[in-house]
């Protein structure tokens, strides 16, 4: 189970980058924070926020057009 999880479904880009900048802040060193999106370009997205943050992609998965991240607090 996450520390934190963000819904960001129904928001487009940037939406969900920028509320997960945020809410990653609020999660403990070595936590994680799970991210639920809708928008099909949060996959390129998290992979360039997590690879920009120092932060680590644990899981990605998409489920009935719900897109899934599991991010480690790592940066």
């Amino acid at each position: 189970m996450a520390d934190k999880v963000l819904d960001a479904k129904g928001l487009n880009c940037p939406l969900p980058i920028l509320k997960a900048k945020k809410a990653i802040l609020e999660v403990p060193k070595d936590g994680t924070l799970e991210v639920l999106s809708t928008d099909p370009g949060s996959v390129a997205d998290f992979q360039a926020f997590c690879r920009t943050t120092g932060n680590t992609m644990l899981e990605t998965g998409e489920d009935n057009g719900v897109y899934r991240f599991l991010i480690r607090h790592t940066g």
